[in-house]
């Protein structure tokens, strides 16, 4: 069969596809990957074919307009923004609050992200006949194009379902107006259909989390066990020979290190109060972070980049920003995790990994090094984190895999065609 894949230019968004979408292809189907045509080096780095869709959108050209835009700089709040936060506050779902907060999340992100894609997406997928579109979630681009060429749809997550969830308060509480909807029901009726919720949520979803992570929603979930794909990689020598103390990686995503968003972990700080346990300390900095330390502690090496892939199945524990990719990777290995998130779905997925017991967490704003050093202690010497740790690996290498999925893909193409 033919599927098509579709992805914001966001590589946090589309490297959780490619093992999916090459194992479709070594399966014997034909696969292609539709995006805005700046972002098609990045697929065709991944070894896929890319489809260049529409034109480039540059969303941070209108922050602008965004609520958490201050003066010179964007400086996006703690949390979820609206209206997904009601999927962590359900006691937010006020009808007419979920209208209002819909339409802004339309105004300043749907809309400018997904817009300069659609046409181009619409025709190729009309000219090339998919039987399966797998979107990400923010892809509005996908469905619209399932429904204009007739194909079957699901979103492919790539991190827990706030959006899904957020839908079904939605739902439930029954607003006289609905600003997605009407948004999507209008691409709908120019391609000749209706809106339909499936526009929003997809005919099914394909959820990468073990279920001890997941938002409870009742849409139709198909799991999907995560296999790490971060790009191009090569191992270090340093790294090819075993650690001679316990190790403690530092990975430093955006949520650590944006000081332009007006939060910030204090780098020398953490790297100073881990030095001083007995342990070797391995920090992923991007050059102009290593370049604001004013000394490197003794035990500490400082890296541009290590594949995680290589490097947490020698760490004892490993600290950061609590991404999706960056956490999933970490616990197939069963390593405990300290998560320092700020954004988005960065808190709520930090906070229900903390639950399941493997991983400890704090608000990036206040992981100062005393507070970092404490929980990596912690996470060192207290059993439990370690055996959470195990059984969420087994969790995790429980689920099907990419492999496992494409004869279950097959089915439900002819489903829901």
């Amino acid at each position: 069969m033919k599927v098509l894949f579709a992805a914001n230019p966001e590589k946090a968004h589309f490297l959780p596809m490619v093992p999916l979408a090459w194992a479709l292809r070594t399966a014997g189907h034909e696969v292609r990957v539709a995006c805005q045509p700046k972002f098609a080096p990045v697929v065709t780095q991944a070894g896929l074919t890319a489809v260049p869709a529409g034109r480039d959108g540059d969303l941070w050209d209108l922050m602008p307009r965004h609520p958490d835009y201050r003066g010179t700089a964007w400086r996006p709040a703690y949390g979820l923004p609206v209206p997904y936060e009601v999927a962590e506050f359900p006691e937010k779902a006020a009808p007419e609050y979920l209208a209002e907060s819909y339409a802004a999340i339309l105004h300043y992100w749907h809309k400018p992200a997904c817009f300069p894609m659609i046409g181009g997406l619409v025709d190729f997928a009309r000219a090339w006949e998919p039987d399966l579109v797998l979107w990400e979630p923010l892809c509005f681009a996908g469905p619209i194009a399932a429904l204009a060429s007739g194909a079957a749809h699901a979103r492919l997550l790539w991190s827990t379902d706030v959006f899904g969830v957020t839908r079904e308060h939605f739902l439930r509480a029954n607003p006289a107006r609905d600003p997605l909807g009407d948004w999507l029901g209008a691409y709908a009726r120019k391609h000749g259909g209706e809106f339909t919720e499936d526009l929003v949520t997809g005919q099914f979803t394909i959820d990468q989390l073990p279920a001890s992570l997941r938002l409870s929603s009742g849409l139709e979930t198909v799991p999907l066990q995560y296999l790490p794909h971060g790009g191009p990689a090569s191992v270090p020598d340093w790294l090819r020979r075993p650690p001679e103390k316990p190790r403690v990686a530092l990975s430093m995503g955006i949520s650590l290190t944006d000081h332009e968003a007006g939060y910030s972990v204090a780098v020398q700080d953490v790297l100073e109060h881990l030095a001083r346990l007995d342990v070797e300390v391995v920090a992923t900095l991007p050059d102009v972070e290593k370049a604001k330390l004013t000394r490197l502690p003794d035990g500490v090496r400082i890296v541009p980049y290590a594949p995680l892939e290589a490097l947490a199945p020698t760490c004892d524990a490993v600290v950061s920003h609590g991404g999706f990719g960056t956490f999933l990777t970490t616990a197939r290995h069963g390593v405990p995790q300290l998560c320092a998130p700020w954004d988005f779905d960065g808190p709520v997925f930090a906070r229900r990994a903390a639950d399941q017991g493997g991983a400890l967490t704090v608000r990036a704003d206040r992981a100062t090094g005393a507070v970092v050093a404490e929980a990596v202690s912690r996470l060192l010497a207290e059993p439990v984190f370690a055996e959470r740790a195990r059984a969420l690996r087994a969790e995790i290498l429980g689920m099907p895999t990419p492999n496992d999925l494409t004869g279950r893909l097959e089915e439900l193409a002819v489903k829901h065609r």
